[in-house]
């Protein structure tokens, strides 16, 4: 998070809270004073404007008097009191009703000591800390962003309170670059993107979280599924099957029930037949290992056949939070692009090796440049199972692989899963924040094996638990197509682009050519489409970029009489005028190589 990495800044926003809060005081001097805190990107304050008018037009005002707060140079001075105290101040500065009732809540949880700050004439009641003066804060480098409601407490049942959320950086120039990020990131939202490109949609008659995935955005999975497909093939995978529900024995036994029920289905229970007296319950798949711990124990295993690795975009579903609920980004139906590897210790090292490798060659055709490697291990608390000195070695073959491959990692410590290390890849998205999008998981201690039974005979002829690698480079088909709707702008490249090559004919009399030329390339299996509209030339243009086609062929009478057509890419106003052949030649070693020209809009922010 950019405050713990920053304390400066925390104390610039945490103490422009309490400039907003006294501007705001000194407009409108009936409103309360809710909370203030500093956020990743600013900060905010909460008032009870009660019969006040409070028009969001007064922001700019709000904003004129804040200068003139830090232009004043007011100190901040703390000093402290108990909750009697307290109490008595807030009764003092007419701040009864919130304030208040935060010390009594606070002095319930065992609180006796209070703070406040106060600088000029305004003081608040804060644990701080802040800068020294409010002529440290930058004048020039902050911005009343918006205006939003917000209950009490975060409780529907308290009243709503105005919250008004502000902006705020160490210099004008971070300020301005994220106002451009954030508006860029407006524009290429997944949400806005998914609607305008016909990718997916969500109905209420399905259910919330429940995406519908349209024709283009069906291609754009089958694509990526298909690369993924055969990147496991060359690297060894074998592909398996699982269904979508199973008896709850299956999650007992893998340890998903009762420890995670909540964000699980609720069961269905049913008879086997009529004539039977008891009920099974069966419950809607959350993970896809389970299945694959079965697959592997469904006959003897050994040694010589180890690496054992098994994959499958599996479709899972979970119960997320209906307000937890965004775009793609949370759903409660994902398909995953999941695999366990099974292996022996002496396999570890090599097969790490070979995975990461996996992971970034999956990252250079996306032309993914944005990204970090967190090695989470484990700390000193209980929380993690296992034998210390199995823990020692696999943290330190997972941190000698790495610096093998030369790549740049943090490590954070106790962030491990409870049964093993495990490898997080960090993207960071248009704003500029990181988001974890592929896993390595390491269960080196067998943690849930030993319940599955899971054993492999060893080259001494003893059976042993096989260590088990939880993968996941292409996250699953939600997250990941969010990801990359927004990195690229929606501007997809041509490989998985829904439709990859319009032509578009100058005039009636070539369209002959055109659609002679389609059937031709959709015989190849090209996505292509010949714009026979009634519209004028330029519209045809301007209509088929907007729905980011990565190739329009122009045929006028030229391209017509000589065979040829001219090419304008997404992105370019250059255009190149190239044989039939040739294109033809040029197009298919493109879609075959998974070629993308053209910068994403992700990498160049």
């Amino acid at each position: 998070m950019e405050l713990e990495e920053n304390p400066t800044l925390y104390k610039i926003r945490h103490s422009m809270a309490h400039v907003l809060a006294q501007a705001v005081k000194k407009i409108y001097p009936e409103a309360k004073l809710g909370f203030g805190p500093p956020t990743d990107t600013g900060f905010f304050y909460d008032f009870d404007f009660d019969n006040v008018e409070f028009k969001e037009e007064s922001l700019k005002s709000i904003e004129k008097e804040m200068r003139k707060i830090i232009g004043q140079k007011q100190e901040f001075v703390r000093s402290e009191t108990d909750a009697e105290g307290a109490i008595a101040k807030l009764t003092e500065l007419g701040e009864g009703d919130y304030k208040i009732e935060n010390v009594r809540n606070l002095g319930q949880r065992g609180v006796s000591e209070f703070s406040f700050y106060e600088n000029g004439p305004f003081a608040d009641l804060c644990e701080g800390p802040h800068v020294v003066s409010t002529g440290d804060l930058p004048a020039k480098a902050f911005k009343l962003d918006r205006v939003a409601g917000a209950y009490w407490l975060g409780n529907e049942k308290n009243k709503q309170l105005t919250r008004i959320y502000a902006l705020c950086f160490e210099t004008p120039e971070q300020l301005k670059d994220f106002i451009e990020r954030r508006s860029m990131a407006e524009k290429f939202d997944h949400k806005k993107l998914g609607k305008e490109l016909d990718i997916f949609d969500f109905n209420e008659k399905v259910g919330k979280g429940l995406a519908l995935w349209l024709p283009n955005g069906t291609i754009i999975r089958d694509e990526i599924e298909k690369y993924a497909c055969e990147m496991e093939f060359k690297y060894g995978y074998k592909r398996v099957a699982t269904p979508h529900i199973a008896r709850a024995e299956l999650f007992e036994t893998s340890g998903h029930l009762p420890y995670y029920e909540d964000a699980m289905f609720p069961p269905m229970e049913m008879k086997e037949d009529d004539s039977s007296e008891t009920t099974d319950k069966y419950y809607l798949k959350s993970m896809n290992c389970p299945y694959h711990h079965l697959i592997f124990d469904s006959r003897p295993r050994s040694y010589k056949y180890l690496p054992y690795r098994l994959s499958e975009y599996g479709t899972c579903y979970r119960y997320e939070k209906s307000g937890e609920l965004s775009g793609l980004l949370r759903v409660r139906c994902m398909t995953m692009n999941d695999a366990h590897v099974y292996l022996t210790p002496d396999q570890f090292e090599d097969e790490f090796r070979n995975m990461v490798k996996m992971y970034m060659e999956f990252y250079d055709t996306f032309k993914f440049t944005e990204y970090s490697f967190r090695l989470s291990v484990r700390d000193d608390s209980d929380k993690f199972v296992g034998d210390p000195a199995i823990w020692d070695k696999a943290e330190t073959l997972l941190a000698k692989v790495m610096d093998e491959l030369g790549l740049d990692y943090f490590v954070g410590k106790g962030e491990a899963a409870f049964y093993g290390p495990k490898i997080d890849v960090q993207f960071k998205n248009l704003m500029g924040r990181e988001e974890t999008l592929s896993t390595i998981q390491v269960d080196y201690q067998a943690a849930c094996l030993e319940k599955f039974g899971l054993k492999y005979v060893d080259s001494d002829n003893t059976t042993k638990e096989p260590i088990v690698i939880h993968r996941a480079p292409l996250s699953t088909h939600e997250r990941f197509i969010s990801f990359i709707m927004e990195y690229y702008g929606g501007a997809f490249p041509t490989w998985c682009a829904p439709v990859q090559v319009c032509m578009l004919p100058v005039k009636d009399s070539c369209h002959d050519y055109a659609n002679k030329l389609a059937t031709e390339l959709a015989g190849d299996f090209v996505r292509v489409e010949v714009d026979n509209s009634s519209n004028a030339f330029g519209k045809k243009i301007r209509t088929n970029t907007m729905r980011k086609i990565p190739i329009l062929l122009i045929i006028g009478e030229q391209e017509v009489e000589e065979s040829t057509v001219t090419i304008r890419r997404y992105g370019s106003r250059d255009q190149e005028t190239v044989s039939r052949e040739d294109f033809i030649k040029l197009l298919k070693t493109e879609i075959k190589d998974r070629v993308m020209l053209r910068e994403p809009m992700g990498s160049i922010i």
